[in-house]
This record gives structure tokens, sequence and C-alpha cells, in this order.
């Protein structure tokens, strides 16, 4: 079974109006008593057959807090040693074996794994993370008063992070609601209840230290920080406001040392609840998609567009047939705005794209050719490969190459040679990179020999005299940069190269 951090996607809502501030209560145990009921423990566990050296080591993200706890955890254990039963090290996604396996023939052993949840309905919908549960063989919900209930799995998504379970139980169980997390401020008084280290309902007591985190763990990151303490085990558990609702589920920590140190981070309720109406409904999350990739507007790119401001973001690829590619957004193209809310940002985009309803008409506003436009597009749901794919148009190629001393690289037309020795696409269009200078501009911006530039300011071209036209476009119109498309390894991206008279 593995654990990790993913991201997930955010729905955003619209903007609400700030709660009044509430000053620090003398006591949290009214309120707690009344949510502890409703907070539950989650268990797992997934049958899996060691090597005959070691137990297995569960797969983290680089970086990741429990990375170097487990690698003690289980060199502490190998040899053999007494794993049987449960440990006090056991929290969030501990997967411990608790048997040891056979060191002669690695017999099949299980590894756990212990998480938080709460209970949203009185009929047995429980909430949780997705990587407290992932891949699990069995999964057990223990309530507060010790009684376990074996759930079922109605829906999980690892980019969100989410997963909805079932049980059966023989009365009605104590529930909570959600709250709106977009009215929750920042110094705003949290508490989180849940499993830490598998102790059962702990509950500890914060604050709202920031919103719209991102944790780089997805595209989709936009958590509430808290400094209400966290540890390995509350993950899934629940972030209340003073209300008593729910404004967030308790998702990952950053932290040297694996325990808590004030850096919590939360889904906002915002988002959960719609990922987890679907999860009910369809067993998956229906993510909107406009089929673009995109990369940030540097004040260097808003320059070479006419663009004032660095908001927004610029397309750098149109899927074929995609939602984009219908509605005729071009590559260049710089989305200002998407379903009426501005993008400051250009991380913002994927967040909103997600939480349109599939096939909704929606207005999107572009930057082109210098001048505002709006068109329509019909969002479509997101398939599970879904890639950007190039949009390069065709030029007719020339013989000659080209010093381009002042920006420190040398071009030449796509040819034979330099399809075979920088192994360039039998349809590679464009100019192609064929030196950089060491500490030239090209080279600061990344730029590196069998790189092909496709467009120069948004226009197609096909040879060195080409680029040289561009460029000295951009000196008369008194641009201080000039915008490059290129064709690299890794794909397609915008590169701004400042240009002098």
């Amino acid at each position: 079974m593995r654990s990790c951090f993913f991201g997930v996607l955010t729905l955003a809502l619209a903007a609400a109006t700030p709660a009044a501030a509430r000053s620090a209560p003398d006591s949290f145990a009214d309120l707690a008593q009344g949510l502890l009921p409703a907070v539950v423990n989650v268990s797992s566990s997934q049958t899996s057959r060691a090597s005959a050296d070691a137990p297995e080591m569960p797969v983290f993200p680089p970086g990741s807090p429990f990375e170097q706890f487990f690698h003690d955890f289980m060199n502490r254990h190998r040899g053999g040693g007494d794993d049987n039963g449960d440990n006090g090290d056991n929290g969030d996604d501990d997967q411990g074996p608790d048997a040891a396996p056979d060191q002669n023939n690695g017999k099949p052993h299980h590894l756990q794994s212990l998480g938080s949840g709460f209970i949203i309905d009185p009929s047995g919908i429980v909430i949780t993370n997705n990587h407290v549960i992932d891949g699990a063989d069995e999964i057990t919900v223990t309530l507060q008063d010790d009684t376990t209930l074996k759930a079922t799995l109605l829906g999980h998504d690892d980019r969100w992070d989410l997963a909805v379970l079932k049980v059966n139980p023989d009365k009605p169980l104590p529930a909570v609601h959600f709250g709106d997390s977009d009215a929750s401020r920042v110094g705003d008084w949290v508490l989180a209840i849940g499993n830490p280290f598998g102790l059962g309902g702990t509950v500890t007591a914060g604050i709202v230290s920031a919103r719209g985190r991102d944790i780089q763990q997805g595209p989709y990151d936009d958590f509430i920080q808290t400094d209400a303490a966290i540890n390995k085990g509350n993950s899934g558990g629940p972030l209340f406001n003073m209300a008593g609702e729910v404004i967030g589920i308790n998702t990952a920590i950053l932290s040297p040392t694996g325990g808590s140190i004030g850096l919590g981070f939360a889904i906002p309720s915002g988002e959960a609840r719609v990922v987890i109406d679907q999860l009910r409904h369809f067993g998956r999350a229906r993510r909107g998609w406009l089929g673009v990739r995109i990369q940030q507007v540097t004040p260097d790119i808003a320059e070479s567009l006419g663009l004032k401001g660095s908001d927004g973001a610029l397309v750098a690829g149109v899927t074929t047939k995609g939602p984009a590619d219908n509605a005729h957004i071009q590559n260049g193209d710089v989305i200002l705005s998407f379903n009426g809310q501005k993008l400051h940002e250009m991380r913002t985009l994927p967040r909103v794209v997600a939480e349109t309803p599939i096939d909704a008409k929606v207005p999107v506003e572009l930057w082109r050719g210098g001048h505002r436009q709006t068109i329509e597009v019909v969002v479509a749901e997101m398939p599970e490969d879904a890639k950007p794919v190039d949009a390069a148009k065709p030029g007719k190629p020339a013989n000659q190459s080209l010093d381009l001393a002042a920006l420190g690289l040398k071009i030449a037309p796509v040819s034979d040679d330099l399809r075979a020795k920088y192994k360039l696409d039998d349809k590679q269009k464009g100019v192609v990179v064929t030196e950089i200078a060491a500490n030239g501009t090209a080279a600061d911006r990344g730029l590196k020999p069998g790189d092909v530039i496709v467009e120069v300011q948004q226009q197609p071209v096909a040879t060195p005299v080409d680029v040289q036209k561009r460029l000295t476009e951009a000196r008369d119109q008194s641009r201080k940069s000039v915008l490059l498309l290129v064709q690299g390894k890794d794909g397609m991206r915008w590169v701004p190269l400042p240009v002098k008279k």
C-alpha cells in the first residue's frame, strides 16, 4: 500500500463575505464534546509478499516527511525481529507489518495504514483521504465508542486525495456538516480532530495561518494552512470552525521530523464537498477539461505581447479536437479570465476549469494580437489520458544559417542532417538552434542546441531569415523582448528574449 500527499483539485466558489472576527473562547470543551462522536478512526490493510530479506518499504514522494521516518522504522525491523501486533509508531499511513514475513521464503504479510475520517450522513457516509485507504484489501472504521464497522469504498480520487466510504450501522450515526471555507479568514480559530499515531479521538486548536497554499503536490493545490497540531494519523480528519462546521480536510504536513511543527494543510470544504458529491454518485471525480498546456506570463512575455501586467495563462499547447481547439483557442493566446473569473495567477486556470460543470458553455477572455476578445468554450470531461499536443504551423525551408550574436545563438533551417543529429521528428518544422554562447542571453533563458524555434512573436518561422525579420520588427516597435515558441525535448514552451536597438 503506498502513501502520498497528492495535490487536489480546487473548485473555486464565489467569494463570500468574511464573517466577523471572534475572540478566543474560554474553552473549546463544549464544542469538542459535540463534535468528537462524528470523527472516526480509519484503518486499512493490504496483503503483500515481502522479499526474503526484509519487509517492503512504502513508496513516498521525494522529500515526504514520512520518508525518513519509515526508512528508520524498517531498518529497526530488518532481520526478522518481533513485529507482531500494533506498535506505537503507527500513524497516518504507518504501514508497518503486523506479521513479520518468513525470512526464508518471503511469506505474505499485512501492511496497515491508520488515518482519520468523519461522518457526514447518519446512514454511514464517511469521508477520508484517498492515501489513507489507497490499495486496501480491507477497510475498518472505528467509532468513538470503539464500535468497529467494515467499510466499503464508494469512490476515490488520487488527484483530489479524497475518498468516500460507506458503513452499515445498526442505528443512525452522529454526523457533522460542511461550512463555507471561503468565509474563513487568516487568524480565525479552528479545531482539528483526528487519530494521531493511532491514539484515537484527539483535539487540537489553532488558527487559519494562510489561505491558498501551493505546496507543490499538484496543479490544483489550494490548501488552508493551520498551526493546529496535525501529526501522522490526522490525515482525512476534519478541520472545524467555531460554529462546528467542517471547513477543511486535514491532508498533509511539512516537517523535518515527521511530527507537527505547526505547518498543517487542509483541503478547503468549498472544493471538497463538490468532489465528494461526485464520488458518491459516480464513484469518481468528473473534472472539467479545456485541453491546453499553459505557462506563466512573465513580465518579459507580457511586454513582448504588449500586455499590461502579468496576469493570465499563456497557451503553450492545444490538444487536437479538445474543447480549446474546437473553440479556436490558439497557441500564444493569453487566457485572462475563464467563466467570469479573472486569472491573476496561471495556476488558477486548472482549478477554475476543473470546477466547471461538464458540457457547460462558458465565456473565455483572451489576449490575442494585441487586443482583448471573448469566445465561448464548451467544457468537456477530462479523459484519463488527456495530453496536450504541439501546434506548430508548417513553413518553407531555406538553406542559409545565421549567427544571432546579440542573442547568443546560431540557427539553421531544418535539414536531414540536423534531424538525425538532434533526433527531430520527420514532420518537425521551424528553425534549429545549432549553437549557444556559454554566457549569452539564450543560455540564460535555458535554450539548448537542438531546440527548434517554431514561432517568433506568435508568427510561424521556417527560415533563419524569418527569425531575423521578426526580431527587426520587434526592435522597430520598441519592444524590449521578443517571444519565441520553442520545441524542446520536454515539449513546447514560450521563451522571452530581450532585444536591443
